[in-house]
């Protein structure tokens, strides 16, 4: 193996390890986002127990519905905008990796 491509190799090994770092990264935004849907998710099952029970007001049940709402869809619009991002970087990772 010459040196050129030793050197090859090794920017291919970088430059599919930046990728990977990348991807895990956004992984993990997205196992973040993941946790701060469900943790709303359990609010508003809460937030249905009391008014049930007669706990919470069906006014500020509302209220605090739609918040919840909307926090929710930026969340899944963050999350599907992440995902398209990951399915990008897997990609070139899989395009490296068959090229490298």
């Amino acid at each position: 193996m010459s040196t050129s491509e030793v050197r090859d190799d090794l920017m291919g090994l970088e430059a599919l390890a930046a990728s990977v770092a990348r991807a895990l990264k956004r992984i993990r935004a997205l196992e973040t986002d993941l946790e701060a849907i469900r943790a709303r998710n359990s609010e508003v099952e809460d937030l249905l127990q009391r008014m049930t029970t007669g706990e919470e007001s069906p006014a500020r049940m509302v209220e605090q519905l739609r918040a919840l709402q909307t926090q929710n869809g930026d969340i899944r619009e963050r999350l599907e905008k992440g995902l398209a991002v990951t399915d990008r970087l897997l990609a070139r990772v899989r395009y490296l990796e068959e090229h490298g």
